[in-house]
C-alpha cells in the first residue's frame, strides 16, 4: 500500500515494473524552468532528467542550492554521438548529493549545426578541464568558457576523434617536435612583473 506524505503530491513512474517515487525537487525543478523543458526517467535505478540547454544554468543552480537536492559534488561531464538521429550529441552530466547520499544523471540534447551549450563553470568550477575535453575529442562548445582550448590533442590537430564520422585512417599534419623546458630544482625563478 502506498502512502501520500503530507504536504505533497506523490509522483510515480513505473519503470521495468518497479514504482519510483519522484523526488519533491524534481516537481520544485518542474515549476521553476518548465515542464516542456524537463524529462524524467529511472534507467538502471538512477534518476536521470534531461534538461533543454537554454535551461541548464538555471537547472543545475536550483539542483545545487535547493534544501531537498543539495546536489554539491560535480562528478563527471561528457558526451555520446548518436549519429544518424536528431539531436546527434547528448551531454551527459553526473551530480552527487554528499550529504543526502543521491546521485543524478542529467542530459543536454544538442544540435550537430550548433554543437553549443551554456558553460557550467560559474556553478560548478570543476567543470571546467571536464568541458575543455569535451570539445577537443567531440567538438561541442561551451558558450562563455573561461578557457576553451585543446586540452588532450596539439593544437593542429584536425577534427573531433570520438566523433562516429571521424576517418579512422585520417593523417594529421606533422609538427615540429616540441620540447618542454627544463629547469633544474634548485634554481630559483623570479616571478613576473
Amino acid at each position: 500500500m502506498l502512502v501520500t506524505p503530507p504536504n505533497r503530491l506523490l509522483r510515480l513512474v513505473i519503470y521495468k515494473n518497479n514504482i519510483m517515487d519522484i523526488p519533491a525537487y524534481i516537481e520544485r525543478l518542474e515549476e521553476k524552468i518548465g515542464t516542456d523543458n524537463l524529462q524524467t526517467n529511472y534507467p538502471h535505478d538512477q534518476l536521470t532528467i534531461t534538461v533543454s540547454r537554454d535551461k541548464i544554468q538555471e537547472a543545475l543552480q536550483f539542483l545545487r542550492d535547493d534544501d531537498e537536492a543539495l546536489f554539491d559534488h560535480f562528478m563527471d561531464l561528457t558526451a555520446v554521438d548518436y549519429i544518424g538521429k536528431q539531436p546527434r550529441f547528448q551531454v551527459v552530466i553526473h551530480l552527487v548529493s554528499i550529504p543526502k547520499s543521491q546521485r543524478i544523471r542529467i542530459k543536454i540534447n544538442i544540435d550537430d549545426d550548433s554543437a553549443e551549450m551554456p558553460t557550467i563553470t560559474g556553478i560548478y568550477p570543476a567543470a571546467d578541464w571536464f568541458e575543455r575535453e569535451c570539445y577537443d575529442l567531440y567538438g561541442i562548445r561551451f558558450a562563455g568558457h573561461p578557457n576553451l582550448k585543446r586540452i588532450m590533442l596539439y593544437d593542429e590537430f584536425e577534427g573531433y576523434p570520438l566523433r562516429k564520422d571521424y576517418p579512422i585512417r585520417k593523417r594529421q599534419p606533422r609538427v615540429e617536435l616540441r620540447k618542454p623546458e627544463v629547469r633544474r630544482s634548485d634554481e630559483t625563478v623570479e616571478p613576473p612583473r
